[in-house]
């Protein structure tokens, strides 16, 4: 009997060229609910009808993630943009 453990199979990664695409100015907000992760995502916007135009910020989408996948995404994006010469500071007061 084989009792060599046995790997589980890569999972593939598809490409989807029509995935939607999202821009959005800020991250608003977080939340977590039973190990899920929400990211509010905000942008600034403004109302043409009237001059001069009043800004908003305007909820345009939320990410929403297992904790395990936004501290990847974290880390992630944390290492990307020091490779890049992006340094973090701490803002006064934080």
């Amino acid at each position: 009997m084989d009792t060599a453990p046995k790997t589980a199979p890569a999972i593939q990664f598809v490409d989807n060229p029509n995935a939607p695409e999202l821009y959005a100015s800020g991250a608003t907000g977080f939340f977590v609910s039973n190990g899920i992760i929400s990211i509010t995502l905000e942008s600034i916007r403004a109302d043409h009808g009237e001059k001069p135009g009043p800004l908003s910020r305007v909820v345009v989408g939320r990410l929403t993630m297992p904790a395990a996948g936004a501290q990847g995404l974290a880390i992630g994006l944390f290492d990307f943009l020091e490779k890049q010469g992006f340094k973090y500071e701490k803002p006064p007061g934080a």
